[in-house]
This record gives structure tokens, sequence and C-alpha cells, in this order.
């Protein structure tokens, strides 16, 4: 078994728990997947145990809540975005960024072949691509979002044994992230 094998999968529907998603070489990460997925939304979560702030991006116009007793990690001197780690464990992180977009006329070639169909949406009601990874060693949850030629992705990630404990907590977040406008 390759030791950078990575289980790999895309949330299609979260209401109707239709899942596309690659196993690579290991039982022992479709078994974590499953897990995960077994809860794909942020039922049972409970919001109101957590004390929150709101990270906003004043660049391009983003916000997300976090935990306010996680920590900030180093933010990039461009104000693209920032990343938070969690008090209790270090590999436990939320970031969010944004960047502008070439004009399509430059790109719609290359991303031809890799378009994804939006299968995840916005408490603001905003659609967008989920994309859960379920590695060996860190497993991630990345939304990305795309509007005006700005994309805006947010990410939570963690070593693979933690994530089904941060899985609903991460799609809680993504679900409250917001666009004040239409970015920078």
């Amino acid at each position: 078994m390759p030791t950078n094998a990575v289980t790999s999968a895309i949330v299609k529907t979260c209401g109707l728990v239709q899942i596309i998603y690659t196993i690579a070489q290991s039982i022992g990460g479709a078994l974590v997947l499953l897990m995960i997925l077994s809860g794909c939304s942020a039922l049972g979560f409970n919001s109101s145990n957590v004390t929150w702030n709101t990270y906003s991006n004043a660049r391009y116009g983003f916000e997300f809540p976090y935990p306010s007793n996680w920590t900030v990690l180093n933010t990039p001197e461009n104000n693209d975005g920032i990343a938070f780690v969690s008090p209790e464990n270090d590999s436990v992180q939320i970031r969010g960024w944004a960047v502008n977009e070439l004009p399509k006329s430059l790109t719609e070639e290359q991303h031809s072949e890799k378009a994804v169909n939006p299968n995840f949406q916005t408490v603001q009601g905003i659609s967008g691509v989920m994309f859960v990874e379920v590695g060996q060693q860190v497993s991630s949850m990345t939304l990305t979002l795309t509007q005006a030629q700005v994309q805006y992705c947010w990410q939570g990630r963690s070593q693979s044994k933690d994530f089904p404990d941060y899985y609903r907590l991460f799609y809680y977040i993504a679900q409250q992230y917001r666009i004040s406008r239409t970015g920078g």
C-alpha cells in the first residue's frame, strides 16, 4: 500500500447522501470516510455550545464564524485570508482566503475538463463546491465559491484520526460562510 494513498470524496448532495468517491488502496480510509459521510450535515452540531467570533476580510468582502478561543496563525501581508488553530490540538485548523481569477476566455479550455457542478449551498444561498478529502495522515473539507471573477475558499483540516470529531464543526462553519460584496 503506497504511503501517500489518499481517499477522496466529493459530496454531491448531503440531503440525499449521494457520494462520489475514489478509494486509493485503503480499506481503513474507506471506513473513516463512511463514518464521516454518514452524518453528511451539521445536524447534531449544537452551535450554541460555542462562543463565536466572526472573521471579516476587508479586501475580498467575505466572512465566516470561528470559535472565539482559536488562535490566529500568521496572516499574509496582502490580506488574502487567514488561518486559525484550535487551542486543544494544533493540527486542527480552519482557513479562509480568496484570489482573483483570470478572465474566463483565458482559462475556459483548461477548466472545461475539470468542471464540477455545485454540490453545496451556504445559508446565504450561494452555491459552490464542497470537497472532502480523507487521507491516511490529514483530512480536509474545502469549500470553493466563485463570484465576479473571485474564487473564495474555506477549509477545515485535521489529522485523519480526529476528522470525525471535527466534521460537523467544519460543515457548520462552511454553511455560515458569507460574501458581503463581489470582491476586490
